[in-house]
């Protein structure tokens, strides 16, 4: 294709962009009063989805998006890079749940080709699908909603619409500069200064290219992506596109180990494995960081309210009358009441964070023990070595 012919086709692609942005936003308007297909009313839809962002970029364009559609695709990329730990997991299942309870359908795009290109599994393709395979295995066991849920796997897809694809991925690049793009390192686990590839350059165009690829309305990934979700913002502001994707990032959920702020899968000491046994899951939290009296950055705190208390309407810690005796809470802002006073130690709270932990993993172990392709699946990844 000669560069002319390239050019023509970017403008006619961004026609098409604002064409559609024109077609599907509209004047904002009162949220109606009687639900809509969801059941749900705009503004508990609101509320549904707020529950899932620690930010949302911006919370008026999501309720006139919600106004405007009851169906909204929601998309989320993963790199099969290795096990998979609760926050990826458990975490992802109950936010996942909450936006196809909003009237989201929840595209996951298996970023195969990106965690090549991001040498995870030392680059072998066939490898990483295979890890792939087994985090799709595992969310089946978690109690996702999967009728509301498309897995898509990027090599499949991009073949698919290749040349539409590669002009996106091509007019990113040509709209911003090296040091932009190497401000989006943080999205491969990485930062700006490490010695990156010429892949790893390429790694948040593609990534940026995915989110108008897919037509997404809503970017639903963890904090640790926001920069290249808001390089796709300003990507809309240089194409003065009326129609942006709404930014809605996940809490990190910290690593067991003290100033962690976040889950390390190179890291096992770190992080709760979804196939961890009973015994590993009990001798990480007992060993996991959670000083007296200290409520900030302490993991274990972190785990309760993010994860135990979005999974049970109550939290026992069984105890000693001398100590307080057991005490059943409904609500994570009086546990760390009494955690700050006092009133509750960490040798009385860690057990009972085991224990939950363990009732929300039994599930997975049960699958990949029953289900024999499932537990070949789980051997042949816990064969492979983690790459960064």
């Amino acid at each position: 294709m000669s560069e002319t012919n390239i050019t023509e086709k970017v403008e006619e692609l961004k026609i098409e962009d604002q064409q559609s942005s024109s077609t599907t936003t509209t004047t904002a308007t009162p949220a109606p009063e009687k639900p809509l297909g969801t059941g749900l009313t705009v503004a508990q839809r609101v509320e549904l989805i707020k529950l899932v962002g620690e930010e949302i970029i911006s919370e008026e364009n999501l309720e006139k998006l919600l106004t405007a559609k009851e169906r909204l695709i929601c998309y989320d990329g993963f790199e099969p890079s290795g096990r998979m730990h609760i926050a990826q997991g458990i975490l992802k299942s109950i936010n996942v749940n909450r936006m196809t309870k909003a009237g989201c359908t929840f595209v996951f795009w298996v970023a195969d080709w990106f965690a090549m290109l991001n040498n995870k599994m030392g680059g072998d393709l066939n490898k990483i699908r295979k890890v792939g395979q087994y985090l799709i295995e595992i969310w089946k066991a978690t109690g996702m909603d999967m009728e509301n849920v498309k897995f898509l796997w990027s090599s499949d897809e991009i073949n698919k619409n290749a040349n539409d694809y590669w002009l996106k991925v091509m007019d990113i690049s040509r709209k911003f500069n090296i040091p932009r793009i190497k401000r989006c390192a943080q999205i491969m686990g990485r930062n700006d200064e490490d010695d990156l590839s010429v892949a790893q350059v390429l790694y948040p165009c593609m990534q940026c290219a995915d989110i108008f690829y897919l037509k997404a309305d809503i970017c639903q990934l963890g904090m640790d992506q926001r920069k290249v979700n808001m390089l796709a913002l300003e990507y809309c502001d240089k194409l003065k596109m009326k129609h942006k994707p709404v930014i809605v990032s996940h809490h990190m959920l910290m690593g067991l180990k003290e100033g962690q702020e976040k889950m390390s899968k190179s890291d096992p000491e770190s992080a709760i494995f979804m196939e961890d046994t009973e015994s590993d899951v009990n001798l990480k939290i007992k060993k996991g960081y959670c000083p007296p009296g200290v409520i900030e950055k302490n993991p274990i705190l972190d785990y309760i309210k993010h994860i135990i208390m979005q999974k049970f309407e109550e939290f026992t810690i069984v105890r000693d009358e001398k100590n307080g005796g057991t005490k059943t809470y409904t609500k994570y802002a009086d546990l760390e009441a009494d955690y700050a006073s006092g009133a509750l130690h960490p040798s009385d709270l860690k057990p009972a964070v085991a224990l939950a932990l363990n009732k929300i993993l039994q599930p997975v172990r049960d699958h990949f023990v029953n289900n024999k392709e499932a537990a070949q699946l789980l051997k042949t990844v816990k064969s492979y070595s983690v790459t960064r």
